[in-house]
C-alpha cells in the first residue's frame, strides 16, 4: 500500500496550506471511515465544480482556486486522502462531450473534442477499492439542475451530469461506489498510481491554438455558465 500514499509534484500534500486545513478540520483525529467520508464530502461541495486553466496542476494549486472538475477535484482529493494515511489511486478514462453540453456552450461545446479526458478516484477501504467520481459535482450545482429539469424523472446527459436515475443519484459515500458521469464514459486507460503517471500517457488532445482559447476564453465562459445555473 506504501505506493498509494507517496506524494509526488501533483499531490503536494506536504504543502502548508494543505497541512493547515488537515489540522484545522482535524481529519486524522477521525476513524478512517469517518475521515474519508469526511474530506470527500470537502472535495465535493466545498471545493465548486468548476474548470481550471490545466488538469495537470498540483492539489495546492486546486485548494487555492477554490473549484475544480473531474481531474483537478480528483488531485486534491488524492493529495488529502494520501496527508491523511489513506491509500488512492486513479482511473482514467474519456467521455463523450455530449455530457458536458451546457456547460460547454456555443463554439465552445462545437470546437471541444468528442472524446474528453477524465477520471475518477479510489479508495482502498477495509480490503477493498472504492470508486468515488461523484465528488465532482457540489451539491448545490446538482440540485440547482434537478430543480431546472426537475421533469426528468429517468435518466440525463448534459452539463456535466451522466447518471441512470437522475432524480436519484448515488453521489454519499457511506462504503459504497459513487458516480455522477459514469454513464458518458467510453474509453477505458485503467488505474494509475498517481495523475501524474496517469498525465504522463495520456491527458486531453488538443491542438495548441484550441487548448490556448480554453484557458483563456472558453474556461471562463463555461465557469460563467456553471455559476449562472448555481446561483439562479
Amino acid at each position: 500500500m506504501q505506493r498509494y500514499l507517496m506524494e509526488t509534484p501533483m499531490l503536494d500534500y506536504s504543502i502548508v496550506p494543505i497541512q493547515k486545513l488537515i489540522k484545522k478540520r482535524k481529519w486524522r483525529s477521525l476513524d478512517e471511515f469517518e475521515r474519508i467520508k469526511a474530506i470527500y464530502n470537502f472535495v465535493r461541495d466545498e471545493i465548486l465544480f468548476g474548470y481550471n486553466i490545466d488538469d495537470s496542476i498540483c492539489a495546492s494549486r486546486v485548494l487555492s482556486d477554490g473549484y475544480g472538475q473531474c481531474n483537478t477535484k480528483g488531485t486534491l482529493f488524492m493529495a488529502l486522502l494520501r496527508a491523511c494515511g489513506i491509500p488512492c489511486r486513479i482511473h482514467g478514462f474519456t467521455i463523450d462531450k455530449k455530457l458536458q453540453k451546457g456547460a460547454m456552450t456555443g463554439f465552445v461545446y462545437k470546437n471541444a473534442p468528442r472524446n474528453i479526458f477524465h477520471s475518477w478516484v479510489e479508495v482502498y477501504f477495509e480490503g477493498s477499492w472504492f470508486e468515488l467520481e461523484a465528488f465532482i459535482l457540489d451539491k448545490k450545482y446538482l440540485s440547482k439542475l434537478q430543480t431546472k429539469f426537475r421533469k426528468c424523472k429517468g435518466s440525463f446527459c448534459g452539463y456535466g451530469v451522466a447518471v441512470k436515475d437522475f432524480r436519484h443519484p448515488v453521489i454519499d459515500f457511506n462504503r459504497n461506489n459513487t458516480y455522477i458521469q459514469s454513464e458518458g464514459i467510453n474509453q477505458d486507460f485503467g488505474v494509475y498510481d498517481s495523475p501524474d503517471d496517469l498525465l504522463k500517457e495520456h491527458g486531453q488532445e488538443l491542438t495548441r491554438f484550441k487548448a490556448f482559447l480554453f484557458r483563456n476564453l472558453g474556461r471562463h465562459l463555461m465557469n460563467r455558465n456553471v455559476k449562472r445555473i448555481r446561483d439562479h
